[in-house]
């Protein structure tokens, strides 16, 4: 048995990559959280846009407008952009797994509302009621600002449509009410390009929704074609590449950290046999039937595999030669008490196994695996039915296990 203060063995499942969807819900809370993302990206710097705008407007509105307003303004606006950069600033030292819309949307909400409330009522309230070239420049102002919120948040839908309502219906319904005909001439403009707002942003927002689940659709179907390319479709187990390729990372792991390793290689007893007298569809239930007391014997870490035919090859990391002969021999107990039911009769299974372990002489997985296949022969050669360990070879040495 290994050493309690060694590291670990990589948790390299023997169990079918999974290739199952996942389900619409999971995608559309994917979809989310990548929306989620793309708001804090795309409306950074509208924070630094609204106070440089209001500073603008508060520079050309110094001989027209209400001077009194300026400060208070500027000072709120500031305080809502504090508020803001904290909320980015959180956001970006958060894990990525904290990143989801329940823990952020809600308080992102807050702020949009805060900072384009405070600038429509702000701009509203320093317009001079008076002069037209006042109401003429905040509407200007009101009506850049709402422009730039189509794309800083156009990744939700209703945000740039919030954010616009609240820049420019203080003072678009302000000149609404005025008798003058330029102060409705501005409002009916402005509720012109409100209308354009509304449109742009259901199209914008619907495209990039559009791209985003496309997106997480493409990587679903990569991974379950990847998955594919690397499970046996069969049995469910790691295919011949697969097996090789965790094969050699967990050699190269035991070899860095001087864990002990150890192989399997398994081969069902005439099955050849079992294949001309039953059928290729008995064959394939014998095959079936011997995985799953493979997936119900071997441990977590174990890496198995099919790596051909009826041979199936097993990686023990962490398992020293006397503790893998006796998970072989648990194996081979296992599969012998197999019944598999095949039109009127039952056929009983049993399995030949060979044993290698990872010696100081041993350079890399295969040749650990041609050790073990072998002993595997050797087993077979013996009359089946058992289990043959390399060690075994040497004289004086325990010989096999029936």
């Amino acid at each position: 048995m290994s050493s309690s203060k060694q590291p670990a063995a990589p948790s390299i499942s023997r169990s079918l990559a999974t290739s199952e969807r996942p389900a619409s819900g999971a995608v559309a809370m994917q979809v989310r959280t990548d929306q989620l993302q793309l708001l804090f990206r795309q409306s950074f710097l509208a924070t630094f846009g609204s106070v440089g705008g209001a500073l603008a407007l508060s520079w050309l509105q110094r001989d027209l407008g209400n001077h009194s307003v300026i400060a208070p303004w500027l000072i709120m606006l500031c305080l809502a952009g504090t508020i803001r950069l904290a909320l980015f600033w959180a956001y970006s030292r958060s894990a990525p797994e904290q990143r989801t819309p329940a823990r952020w949307e809600g308080v992102y909400w807050v702020t949009l509302v805060f900072i384009a409330g405070t600038w429509g009522i702000g701009a509203f309230l320093l317009m001079s009621s008076s002069n037209l070239l006042s109401q003429v420049i905040t509407l200007f102002f009101a009506v850049g600002m709402a422009g730039s919120a189509i794309s800083a948040y156009s990744a939700y839908r209703y945000m740039p449509l919030i954010a616009v309502g609240l820049v420019l219906l203080p003072t678009t319904l302000w000149l609404l009410a005025q008798p003058g005909t330029e102060q409705r001439l501005l409002a009916f403009t402005t509720l012109a390009f409100s209308a354009f707002v509304v449109r742009a942003t259901r199209e914008l927002s619907g495209a990039l929704h559009s791209l985003l689940r496309l997106r997480r659709e493409l990587e679903i179907e990569h991974r379950i074609a990847s998955n594919a390319a690397r499970t046996d479709e069969l049995t469910g187990l790691n295919n011949l590449r697969a097996f090789k390729e965790q094969a050699d990372t967990m050699f190269a792991y035991t070899r860095r950290y001087g864990v002990p390793l150890c192989a399997l290689l398994l081969d069902i007893d005439h099955f050849k046999q079992i294949n001309d007298t039953h059928g290729h569809a008995a064959g394939d239930k014998v095959l079936q039937a011997v995985v799953q007391r493979l997936k119900t014997t071997l441990r977590e870490a174990d890496l198995c595999g099919r790596l051909g035919g009826e041979e199936f090859g097993v990686l023990l990391a962490g398992t020293d030669m006397h503790e893998a002969v006796q998970i072989a021999e648990k194996l081979r107990l296992a599969v012998q008490a197999i019944e598999v039911p095949v039109n009127d009769t039952t056929l009983h299974v049993t399995i030949s196994v060979g044993v290698a372990e990872a010696d100081l002489a041993c350079t890399d997985t295969a040749t650990l695996l041609a050790q073990a296949d072998a002993a595997m022969y050797q087993a077979k050669s013996n009359g089946r039915n058992r289990v043959h360990s390399s060690f075994a070879q040497a004289p004086g040495a325990m010989a096999c296990h029936q």
